[in-house]
């Protein structure tokens, strides 16, 4: 439910009178009826399912490769493989990878190589607490068996870019401050492990990101050039720098000859090459990545060329308080598109905006003005005459068309699906993922002209248990509120279904795709109906949409909430007497916000939730965003945590205490207070804290996802459906 994109570290009810209100009943159809046996009716089914978790296509558009994850033997971890799929349709998929290690983040190359991060075991290179580092592998254009591409000490992040007519791979990897070449990390990391050190000395902020600490090693950009990797041959190992092959003592271990030696396109970085993303040119000799630069206790992204053979920098694109993010090279070289955005304010936030210029930096100008929707992806065309985009756009993830001439947008989809990870082929047709909340990410093939064709999966989609209805109202200030509506079978008026109003991350966020971690579908399978709203400050519905709820969590985004919350339970199909609300993030926030304003719900489930906002600004992992959000007024005005005393509802708080985007204060000072607020003499009181000592902000386990849901469960169903509470099992 929280974002956690480069920029933005936001986090993946109601006035009682009620305004008109109306609701659109427009449903999509679903595929086919849920069969018996659903495995949304079974928690150890559904986390069994297989899902497609990203694509990649190769440079002449003809193979499509897939990372799907299944549940591994003692269920408690996914693995994940790749599968090779026809791009045209058809076919039967293929498996390519079978590591028990896993292997994701794929791409390929000019000549057609696949590569792929994997901490697989077979390639003789460092290790970690006796399991070897994760590096680069690849498969050759034949096939054959996968080899390691690199050994480097702290291994492989990830590959940041892959050249379109060269064998030029950049990839992102950590490497010790102090170290002037592989081998000197290699040495120091060793020397820091034998001696048992964890200690990290930080200099700037921030210190640690999402679940995990920052330092010390640092990010940097390496450059490989994959036409200088050996033929594949029995290699003995590599000798010591005096040609011995005798333990050298403290001499630092050689890079392996036989493997292509990286180059360190950011020497000393910082974390200016933690980025907002890189491309390189076609032919490969320049990369052009949005690097970071320090502002206060924050950072911007200016547009950077990096010249791939002597390393040499040259800046593009600069502002103060400005973030250039998402370059993208066109196909013969000559151009970089980008997404520009200011600073928000608390004020008002700050729009985003197409922008291209030469390569060089010259003829820089904006696209698709006054177009009001935040790119979320970004290709050239085939022809280099117009950007194939990707937008939330009105509850749903479409691909757009935008002309370089400055012509009309266009959707080239106008389904009730989202779109991600959309790769564009030499004949212009688009290879993407695509959900909604009916329907699980599967790969499609989107032509020129609209039409969209399933590609086949080694993971199809389960059957959705209900109908999915598009929903809205307008709110008290004439704006339109609209959302999902997820119905039961059987849901009618003489059966109405008990309705669970669930918020959304973000808040910078739609409900607008598949989530495995947040599915709706569990519950519409117990007979709730789930209402999927985007209130105030959700995205695809333009900036003014946004701002009605900025520096002002608790204004709009609130009503707007229990506005069409009111229009829905105004329907037959669904019972106005038996409703409960939930969130996790932001959605945590609304729901303790709800609980202190409203009494019309049974029950609230609040995760991974804001409390006290003047805690939280200091904790969380990226506090400088927070000065864009809200002025010192705003933060007194929007905290929760100061009508505690007014909360009535039974509260269930989930956290993790890995969770540094909503540090675990949040919710243990919650508890504590409703504990202050409402236990009685003997400590009781009808609420409940779930706590993961092991667990970030998103509960990702396959057994704590499944406790998570289990006593998610049980307690709508003791509040909601009047049952007696049930204890989950494996809670002892």
């Amino acid at each position: 439910m929280g974002l956690a994109n480069v920029r933005s570290v936001t986090f993946s009810d109601h006035a009682q009178d009620a305004h008109a209100s109306t609701a659109s009943t427009a449903p999509t159809a679903p595929r086919a009826p849920s069969p018996a046996g659903s495995p949304f009716a079974d928690l150890a089914d559904y986390v069994a399912l297989p899902r497609v978790e990203s694509l990649t296509r190769s440079v002449d558009g003809s193979r499509v490769v897939l990372t799907v994850a299944t549940l591994d033997a003692d269920r408690t971890g996914y693995e994940r493989a790749l599968w090779e799929v026809d791009a045209a349709g058809g076919g039967t998929p293929r498996r390519l990878t079978r590591s028990t290690a896993g292997e994701s983040g794929a791409a390929f190359t000019a000549a057609g190589t696949l590569l792929f991060t994997s901490s697989r075991a077979g390639g003789g290179g460092p290790e970690r607490d006796g399991k070897p580092v994760t590096q680069l592998w690849a498969i050759d254009p034949a096939g054959g068996e996968a080899r390691p591409v690199t050994a480097l000490a702290g291994g492989v992040g990830a590959i940041a870019a892959t050249a379109r007519a060269a064998e030029t791979v950049v990839l992102a990897a950590d490497l010790l401050p102090s170290a002037t070449t592989f081998e000197e990390d290699a040495r120091l990391r060793e020397e820091r492990a034998k001696r048992k050190v964890a200690a990290i000395l930080h200099e700037h902020y921030p210190v640690r990101f999402w679940d995990h600490d920052l330092g010390p090693d640092e990010p940097h950009l390496l450059a490989l050039d994959l036409a200088a990797l050996a033929p594949e041959t029995v290699t003995p190992a590599a000798p010591a720098a005096d040609g011995s092959t005798q333990d050298a003592g403290d001499a630092p271990a050689p890079y392996p000859a036989h493997l292509p030696r990286p180059a360190d396109l950011t020497p000393h970085p910082g974390r200016s090459a933690d980025t907002g993303g890189a491309a390189l040119t076609p032919d490969g000799r320049t990369l052009l990545a949005a690097l970071r630069r320090r502002q206060g206790r924050g950072d911007r992204f200016a547009l950077v060329a990096i010249d791939v053979a002597t390393g040499g920098h040259t800046t593009l694109v600069d502002e103060l308080s400005t973030y250039i993010e998402g370059p993208v090279v066109s196909n013969d070289g000559a151009w970089v598109a980008y997404v520009r955005a200011s600073f928000s304010t608390p004020a008002g936030p700050a729009d985003q905006h197409l922008w291209i210029s030469r390569t060089d930096g010259s003829e820089a100008r904006e696209l698709a003005v006054g177009w009001d929707r935040w790119p979320t992806e970004i290709a050239f065309a085939p022809d280099d005459r117009s950007l194939v985009v990707v937008a939330d756009d009105d509850g749903r993830g479409r691909i757009f068309r935008v002309p370089l001439d400055d012509g009309p947008v266009t959707a080239l989809t106008t389904d009730d699906h989202a779109y991600t990870q959309a790769h564009v082929g030499p004949d212009g047709s688009v290879v993407a993922l695509r959900s909604s909340w009916q329907v699980a990410p599967h790969p499609v093939r989107v032509e020129v002209d609209g039409t969209v064709t399933e590609l086949a999966t080694p993971a199809p989609p389960p059957a959705p248990v209900g109908t999915m209805t598009d929903v809205e109202t307008v709110a008290e200030d004439g704006s339109r509120v609209r959302g999902w509506l997820l119905t039961p079978p059987g849901a009618s008026a003489d059966a109405p279904a008990p309705l669970l109003l669930w918020i959304h991350g973000g808040p910078l966020n739609s409900w607008n795709a598949w989530s495995w971690r947040w599915c709706a579908q569990l519950l519409v399978a117990r007979g709730y109906a789930v209402l999927l709203p985007d209130p105030a400050l959700s995205t695809g519905y333009g900036l003014e949409f946004i701002a009605r709820g900025w520096n002002a969590w608790g204004g709009a985004p609130y009503t707007d909430l229990m506005d069409i919350t009111d229009a829905v339970v105004a329907r037959p199909e669904i019972d106005e007497g038996r409703t409960a609300a939930m969130g996790g993030s932001f959605g945590g926030y609304m729901a303790n916000w709800v609980a202190g304003h409203t009494d019309r719900f049974r029950a609230i489930v609040t995760h991974a939730s804001l409390w006290a906002l003047d805690q939280f600004r200091g904790t969380t992992d990226g506090a400088y965003y927070w000065d864009e959000i809200f002025d010192e007024a705003g933060l007194v005005a929007n905290s929760p945590h100061q009508f505690v005393d007014r909360i009535s509802t039974p509260l269930l708080v989930i956290h993790g205490d890995r969770d540094y985007r909503v540090p675990i204060g949040e919710g243990n000072r919650l508890w504590a207070e409703l504990a202050q607020h409402h236990a009685d003499e003997h400590g009781v009181m009808p609420h409940r804290y779930l706590y993961f000592p092991d667990e970030n902000h998103w509960v990702l386990k396959p057994q704590h996802a499944t406790v998570w849901y289990e006593t998610v469960i049980a307690f709508l169903a003791q509040h909601v459906l009047g049952e007696g509470w049930e204890r989950p099992a494996h809670l002892g």
